[in-house]
């Protein structure tokens, strides 16, 4: 009878909301609890972490500041240049229409893997041997990382856009970032500390930073 139909469909949207909720439940408590395990962030400032006598190297040395004196930068602090999670690279274009340079720094120059992350990135990549960017308190996530829900969405995510990477090449448990920052007296405009592996910045707090950038060079002339 169409009375019976109607009760065994809404027993069944009941029972999946039920397993969502129960789902959802326990994806917030596993999160919870792996986030005891986490080192909380101290936050950047100039002085701390960019240094002025902090080298960046590829094939030669720079001194840090000069990255981002006079045009501001958004730098990227990558995990591991071989991660898939970390090659999925956003927003490029778009910062590059604004005019402000995307610079990505990683702790080690692997070889291989950092060319490959290149094919990833069309901004300039530097090498922080020093690990300053990753700090002032360097944070670590371990295996606790299988249990977060999030980490599996977000390699999902990155293997649908066809991103590839490795497992074994190059430290990735330091967790890595992004800051946006402006040249001269502007500073830190923004500072995202990841979360767990994949934990991606906020795209439209990251351009409308890039905009203030902008701004400010142009009121500056």
């Amino acid at each position: 009878p169409p009375e019976w139909y109607e009760v065994s469909e809404w027993a069944m949207v009941t029972a999946n909301q039920a397993l969502k909720a129960v789902g959802l439940f326990i994806a917030y408590l596993l999160k919870s609890i792996t986030d005891l395990f986490l080192t909380k962030p101290l936050w950047a400032s100039l002085k701390a972490i960019f240094n002025p006598s902090l080298s960046l190297s590829v094939h030669e040395k720079y001194k840090a500041k000069t990255l981002w004196e006079k045009t501001g930068a958004v730098i990227m602090v990558v995990r591991r240049p071989g991660c898939l999670l970390c090659r999925e690279v956003s927003a490029v274009v778009v910062l590059e229409e604004l005019g402000i340079p995307l610079l990505a720094v990683v702790k080690e120059n692997i070889g291989q893997a950092l060319d490959a992350f290149k094919t990833f990135f069309t901004g300039e990549v530097y090498v922080d041997q020093k690990r300053a960017l990753y700090g002032p308190v360097e944070r670590y996530m371990f295996l606790s990382a299988l249990l977060r829900i999030g980490v599996w969405r977000s390699l999902w995510r990155a293997f649908r856009k066809g991103c590839t990477g490795n497992i074994i090449k190059g430290e990735g448990l330091v967790l890595g970032g992004v800051f946006v920052i402006g040249p001269e007296d502007q500073a830190i405009l923004l500072e995202h500390r990841e979360k767990e592996f994949g934990d991606k910045v906020n795209l439209l707090a990251v351009l409308r930073s890039a905009r203030k950038i902008k701004d400010g060079l142009a009121t500056a002339k």
